[in-house]
């Protein structure tokens, strides 16, 4: 399997979930979905950073392509997955939200998977490298 797929399979998942946690949650208090909204889209954030420095830690060749095809996966799939969780468990959204969705939202999550590798893959050079089996570093 490609590595930009399953990197952004779960990173689209995640944002999806979020977007739908966070809905939920303002529909019930709308009072708390104001500091959860930072809190949920910090979540992302950090999975993003810690596995773009995981990749960087790991050496993995072609990272920035592997994300870049991630977040071009993940916008989409958090968009289908925000409307249709949104529609099963939230305020029965419809299919007409389904074209936002695909795109100014899919657009904002693909920026911030790619953002977020991007400064995790930073961090990650940053980090002491593993020591390679022939002793070399």
């Amino acid at each position: 399997m490609r590595r930009w797929l399953p990197r952004g399979l779960w990173m689209g998942l995640l944002h999806g979930g979020v977007q739908v946690g966070t809905e939920a949650v303002g529909v019930h208090s709308p009072g708390a979905s104001s500091a959860l909204r930072y809190i949920a889209l910090g979540l992302v954030a950090v999975a993003g950073v810690m596995w773009g420095a995981l990749d960087t830690w790991r050496q993995l060749n072609g990272r920035g392509m592997v994300w870049f095809f991630a977040a071009l996966v993940a916008g989409p799939v958090a968009g289908v997955v925000g409307v249709l969780g949104k529609s099963l468990l939230v305020d029965q959204t419809g299919v007409e939200a389904l074209g936002a969705a695909l795109t100014g939202g899919a657009a904002f999550t693909a920026l911030l998977v790619m953002v977020t590798a991007g400064m995790g893959m930073a961090l990650g050079n940053a980090l002491p490298q593993p020591e390679q089996p022939d002793g070399s570093h």
